[in-house]
């Protein structure tokens, strides 16, 4: 008797297989198929493929100040916070963006790190740079981007389209190609109006935090220097 496998096996047709140029097994994967098909079902979601009205964006620039500078590292995972690093990044050419611009990693899209910049400055080129065509920008609301991008619906796309074993990356072929519901402007802006009040709220408390913290720091060594009883 041949011994069970727990492997598991599904089925695509090969005019799909042939559309996408792409023979990989996980790039089939029924997580990712799942996650365009709901769209798809949902007709008022008016789902599109990204670079429909996006443009990405690889303006390359190497005169710059370290304090306009964005890596990898200083974007916090599921969050999109911006957070200090004393990680070290290879110096040389970067991508310059503007103020609502999406900062989307193509290396280890996993971790998904996405920021909707606040200013204008410079990132690291592992990171995709995306903006709003002119035409849909009364139509498409920056911050709501940002937010979709980091949700369970692409990360189910983007985690099966990553390519490299050691550095995996989302190529530039391939994140065209992630399919984004962009529902009427309303939903939009009720959805930001939420996420602005969260990220608020999360930024008081943990400036409240840091304040404690130092509190409680400066305490202890004034105790341990005899400073205080």
């Amino acid at each position: 008797m041949p011994q069970k496998s727990d492997k598991k096996v599904f089925a695509m047709s090969l005019r799909k297989v042939r559309s996408a140029q792409r023979i990989d097994v996980d790039y089939f994967h029924p997580e990712r198929i799942i996650a365009i098909r709901e769209q798809e079902d949902r007709t008022e979601l008016h789902s599109k493929c990204l670079a429909e009205f996006v443009d990405f964006v690889r303006d390359t620039i190497s005169d710059y100040t370290s304090a306009s500078y964005i890596g990898m590292a200083n974007v916090q995972r599921n969050t999109g916070e911006l957070v200090e690093s004393n990680d070290k990044e290879t110096e040389g050419k970067s991508f310059a963006f503007i103020e609502d611009d999406i900062l989307f990693a193509r290396l280890r899209p996993y971790l998904n790190k996405v920021y909707r910049a606040e200013r204008t400055g410079v990132c690291s080129t592992e990171f995709h740079v995306i903006r709003i065509k002119e035409e849909y920008r009364n139509e498409i609301l920056p911050d709501y981007l940002a937010t979709i991008l980091r949700s369970s619906l692409i990360l189910a796309q983007t985690k099966h389209m990553m390519t490299g074993n050691t550095h995996p990356r989302l190529a530039n072929e391939d994140v065209i190609n992630l399919v984004v519901p962009t529902p009427e402007l309303e939903i939009q802006e009720r959805l930001v109006i939420e996420v602005k009040h969260r990220r608020t709220e999360v930024r008081r408390l943990r400036q409240e935090a840091e304040t404690e913290w130092e509190s409680a720091k400066t305490h202890f060594e004034r105790k341990l220097l005899g400073e205080e009883e």
